[in-house]
């Protein structure tokens, strides 16, 4: 359900404590060789779409606090299909490296409209220290 989700809500928190928050385009990678159900990193990324400045708020937060949270919910009319996932984790900003090349190749993979897009801004890395759920 989260992983093949198209959109998710990052939450982040301003250096005066108030909640930010924007809708994002992620992609997760699960560490297979880690039983620990508190696993995984989700990337999402700073990139070509039309935006006043790459210098963006949720940016400045976690270089503040990088304590966030990421939101993945379905609704439906049929309130007996109702479900929400939700990551807790710790955001580094990568503007170089692994983390970078990582989250570029796994967006590109999930959302064809990086084939036009381009990819050429940070990318945030969330490592997971909590999943929890709901549904109906």
């Amino acid at each position: 359900m989260f992983a093949s989700s198209p959109i998710a809500r990052l939450a982040t928190v301003t250096p005066s404590g108030r909640p930010h928050l924007v809708p994002v385009v992620f992609a997760v990678q699960f560490d297979q060789d880690n039983v620990d159900q508190n696993n995984g990193v989700v990337y999402t990324a700073v990139d070509a779409k039309p935006k006043s400045t790459q210098r963006l708020r949720r940016l400045e937060n976690i270089e503040v606090n990088a304590a966030v949270s990421l939101l993945v919910d379905h609704y439906a009319d049929d309130w007996t299909q109702l479900w929400w996932v939700r990551v807790d984790g710790t955001a580094t900003i990568a503007r170089d490296g692994g983390a970078l090349t990582t989250g570029y190749r796994l967006l590109r993979a999930k959302y064809d409209q990086y084939q036009s897009v381009s990819l050429n801004g940070p990318v945030i890395a969330i490592t997971v220290t909590r999943w929890s759920s709901w549904h109906a």
